[in-house]
């Protein structure tokens, strides 16, 4: 496939420098760029590969498009003009309507004509899907599911009961949402399972990794709300509440009933206790643990930052079981010295 330059940008806050008639085929990186291709430039340390590129146009922030030896789509947000533009070029898997003979509904179901099912589905009673949803291979949807209009289940996710999806929302292969969330009550040094009663509300425009799992809710449910995305293998536990737009990265555990706000970032392996809540704008760098609520929008980490060698680690663990002898022995000799300046203080006065 080829689109213009002109083509390429339609609709999007840019401006062109260059030819707009320019012939593009697909999208390469600026390190390894050719002719007849659109590239990008977004992270600084590729600027000495801008001079001399091969590709037919560069996408580019306005203070790199002095150096663009080629055509420019200059752009305040690069980052996210290439990923329009880059959607010219995705390959989009052929879908057709309708069922496989191998599926299996349940009663009292409401499937949309335009909806395309793969083999070996199995789709509970009362579930209602929308138009223009896709289903791949092996899924499971359990009963009262609502699946809202163009949204796409890949291969192997399973929908528990009373689980609700919006609109064009996205769910890689291995999910799992409403199934039980962890809540166990000790009597007499056994655990006995508490009935987890709610479903999952995931808002419009969502996109959740692969292998993710979100728990029900205990009595109220589990909310996702729109435009959040979250990454692959994040636990999301019974009653969560993530606001809308917030993007969370792989291996975050958040611990039931905990609030993430609005707009929040959270890296990767990362962990937010139970009962929490994060304000909306709160950013929580890689491998964090939120054991307390944060009020105030900014920039949290938590732990020891960066790697360092094996044996520097262990003696910075020694020292930090040390620091309460520490801050002991630092108290009395502020005491000490406290004395001595009063004594001498009194001296010089008689």
């Amino acid at each position: 496939m080829q689109y213009t330059l002109a083509a390429l940008v339609k609709d999007l806050d840019v401006t062109l420098q260059g030819d707009p008639t320019c012939l593009v085929s697909g999208v390469c990186t600026i390190q390894q760029s050719r002719p007849g291709y659109i590239t990008f430039l977004i992270n600084p340390l590729y600027r000495k590969y801008l001079p001399k590129t091969q590709a037919a146009a560069v996408i580019l922030a306005e203070n790199d498009a002095g150096a663009c030896p080629v055509n420019a789509v200059i752009a305040r947000n690069p980052y996210y003009v290439y990923s329009k533009i880059a959607a010219f070029f995705t390959k989009q898997p052929a879908f057709s309507q309708g069922m496989h003979p191998s599926v299996v509904v349940g009663k009292e179901t409401h499937i949309d004509p335009s909806v395309s099912i793969a083999p070996h589905c199995v789709i509970g009673a009362r579930v209602h899907i929308g138009p223009h949803v896709t289903i791949g291979a092996g899924c499971v949807i359990g009963n009262d599911v609502q699946i809202g209009e163009a949204s796409q289940l890949a291969p192997r996710v399973t929908l528990y009961d009373k689980v609700t999806i919006g609109k064009r929302v996205i769910i890689a292969s291995g999910v799992v949402i409403g199934g039980d969330g962890f809540g166990f009550a000790n009597e007499k040094g056994v655990w006995h399972s508490v009935p987890q009663l709610g479903g999952v509300d995931i808002g419009d425009d969502v996109s959740i990794g692969a292998n993710t799992n979100i728990a029900c809710g205990a009595v109220e449910n589990t909310v996702i709300e729109h435009g959040v995305k979250l990454d692959s293998l994040i636990q999301v536990g019974h009653n969560v509440k993530i606001g809308a737009n917030t993007i969370i990265a792989g291996c975050v555990a958040i611990a039931g009933s905990a609030v993430i706000g609005k707009q929040c970032m959270i890296g990767g392996a990362s962990n937010v206790a139970g009962h929490v809540t994060l304000c909306d704008g709160a950013v929580i760098t890689g491998m964090s643990a939120v054991s307390n609520s944060i009020q105030q929008p900014g920039i949290y980490s938590s732990g020891i930052v960066g790697m360092v060698p094996h044996l520097e680690f262990r003696k910075n663990n020694a020292r930090f079981h040390r620091l309460a002898q520490l801050i002991q022995r630092v108290k009395v000799l502020e005491t000490r010295v406290k004395e001595t300046i009063e004594r001498v203080t009194e001296r010089a006065k008689s």
